[in-house]
């Protein structure tokens, strides 16, 4: 009795330690937007180096994730994640702190490559803690929690900036990190993967392909498509993502094994969850600025207005948690995937700089309802579809697609606002707002399909 109450409670705190970590680095991905304004009045940024404070975060948080979920089952998931929580807390001081745009980026950087440590980690290490009957629980509980930063992020950076000055948005990042340090290393219980040898070449081709892939994506409105640095990017990181794959077939311990692609929910979940995030996240991006450039928002009040949308990832995944395991991953990940679709739709039908907050917020709500419904059962698909010890790799692989999927839907919808409109006048913006949109229907739709492929029970 005492061995399952002890169980129970150390299960307790690996899903509080991990939810919150989480959150901790959604937010941050999230918050520094409406920052941007005040960052460039204070530190006299220009446009370029304003880009570069929220792309640096995502470029190495990205080209990191599956070093990270290698490094956890080397030397111990919870050492590793207890790393990252302490980078990340040291690099958000220095971001405070920063008293040049310059090192502002720097910080942000290396605010990234600890939140690529923390983030695959923290869903090992939740794999581990919980047996399959009650991991899908559990990660509805935790996408709660991260799915929080949704509504947070833009109010919580309104709040800071109008109330108090930009560097709170880091300050803030410093006590928490702390106490998450303390618990991770004092309520964890240490675990590692099969593989105690590091893959040094699946490594170092997979940062190569990642970086090249998403230096293309960052670059690509900016420089041109079509010109030598984005195209020569692009192929760059195909061909060393390429080699990667080849290299996966023969290494003796590989970074990750190619025969997890041989289950149907594994796969299928993975390229769920890329154009999940590429809607979810592109279409975040747009609204927020639809509510301060096309209706006249401040950024507090945009803030507010997106709270309804964001709420609804706190409620929602917690339910299809439980339900997961009754009907299987495949419906929620199609019927929340449609409904976000649909939802976009809507809103494109109405977006215009004379509509009323009431004509929009319904859509919203149903968007987010929507959003939150497919990612915990894309989490569960990935993480129930291998066996324990690969449980950090899969992480790893669920964590950088659903990051390379964010780069590529806010890439594809910039791509689709341009298109349609500009900057020039609150009209030309909403233009331009509802080709973006509609592009984001279209990536969720494509990942609506893709979830048809996940088998109807686990």
């Amino acid at each position: 009795m005492v061995t399952v109450v002890k169980r129970r409670s150390t299960r307790t705190w690996v899903l509080v330690i991990t939810s919150v970590a989480s959150l901790m680095v959604v937010l941050d991905a999230l918050v520094v937007a409406t920052a941007l304004t005040a960052i460039r009045t204070d530190l006299g940024a220009s446009i370029t180096e304003l880009e570069w404070t929220v792309n640096a975060y995502g470029l190495s948080f990205a080209v990191l994730l599956m070093t990270a979920a290698a490094a956890g089952d080397r030397w111990g998931r919870r050492r590793v994640f207890a790393a990252g929580v302490t980078v990340f807390s040291v690099a958000s001081l220095v971001c405070a702190v920063a008293p040049t745009i310059e090192v502002l980026v720097a910080g942000r950087v290396v605010q990234g490559a600890g939140a690529a440590f923390v983030m695959p980690l923290a869903l090992a290490l939740l794999g581990a803690a919980f047996p399959p009957e009650l991991r899908p629980k559990a990660l509805g509980v935790f996408a709660s929690v991260s799915g929080i930063a949704v509504p947070l992020g833009p109010l919580v950076g309104g709040a800071v900036v109008a109330g108090i000055s930009w560097p709170w948005i880091f300050w803030i990042n410093v006590p928490i990190g702390v106490v998450l340090l303390w618990l991770a290393l004092t309520r964890i219980d240490e675990s590692h993967g099969p593989d105690r040898a590091v893959d040094v070449p699946g490594v170092v081709l997979m940062g190569a392909g990642t970086f090249g892939l998403m230096w293309a994506l960052i670059q690509g409105n900016a420089e041109g498509w079509g010109s030598a640095e984005v195209v020569g990017s692009g192929v760059a990181g195909l061909v060393a993502i390429g080699m990667f794959v080849a290299w996966q077939r023969r290494a003796a311990h590989p970074m990750l094994p190619l025969h997890l692609f041989r289950s149907r929910r594994f796969t299928a979940a993975n390229v769920v969850i890329f154009f999940h995030w590429s809607s979810a996240f592109g279409v975040v991006f747009f609204m927020a600025q639809f509510l301060q450039t096309g209706l006249g928002y401040g950024p507090l009040a945009a803030g507010l207005a997106l709270a309804p949308w964001g709420l609804t990832t706190v409620v929602v995944p917690q339910w299809v948690g439980r339900n997961v395991g009754r009907f299987g991953e495949r419906p929620f990940v199609v019927a929340g995937l449609g409904l976000h679709a649909l939802s976009m739709v809507w809103i494109a039908l109405v977006a215009e700089p004379s509509v009323g907050y009431a004509a929009i917020v319904v859509p919203m709500v149903l968007s987010g309802t929507g959003i939150a419904m497919c990612l915990p059962a894309a989490q569960s698909a990935v993480l129930t579809s291998v066996a324990p010890q690969f449980i950090g790799k899969a992480s790893g692989a669920f964590s950088s697609m659903r990051q390379l999927g964010g780069a590529f839907g806010g890439a594809v919808l910039v791509v689709g606002f341009t298109a349609a409109g500009s900057y020039a006048s609150s009209e030309e913006f909403s233009r331009g707002f509802t080709a973006a949109v509609l592009t984001g229907a279209g990536l969720a739709v494509v990942g609506a399909l893709a979830g048809t492929v996940i088998p109807r029970k686990g």
